[in-house]
């Protein structure tokens, strides 16, 4: 089974940002942090913490559901994958996401969401992030249908 990415000890961040750099290089191709597919938080605070804002790997995703175009397609694990030539760029995907986890790129004009790749967990100096089985039959993380 392929596995999705968690944020999973999210106390121990400190908010380096280095996991929403290497998104975005690696794998969106820019160095702007609005190009990363996870969004890091402070929940008001540095004492307070962070959290991270990532894709939960719905099943079904509410983001493809309510795709136009079918520019979002269901990953078998969870998650999706993503058609820049079929999308039309309207933001139904950002809308539809229960977490707020896609961003509408405002230069490029196109959704960034999590493709739970795994380029953001090496990069994390305090192992906050993990690659991890999907959640069969689940919509997300901690739903039991």
């Amino acid at each position: 089974m392929a596995k999705i990415m968690r944020a999973v000890e999210m106390e121990k961040c400190i908010g380096c940002y280095s996991c929403m750099l290497a998104c975005a290089r690696q794998v969106h191709g820019s160095l702007s942090l609005e190009r990363s597919g996870i969004q890091i938080f402070t929940r008001g605070g540095l004492t307070a913490g962070f959290e991270a804002v990532v894709c939960l790997a719905c099943k079904p995703a509410p983001c493809v559901e309510a795709c136009p175009t079918e520019a979002f397609q269901q990953r078998k694990e969870g998650g999706v994958r993503y058609n820049y030539e079929s999308c039309i760029r309207c933001g139904a995907c950002g809308e539809a996401c229960p977490v707020d986890a896609i961003i509408m790129d405002r230069e490029k004009e196109e959704p960034v969401v999590c493709y739970h790749c795994g380029h953001c967990v090496p990069f994390c100096p305090h192992d906050c992030l993990a690659m991890r089985e999907g959640a069969e039959g689940k919509r997300w993380e901690g739903d039991e249908s």
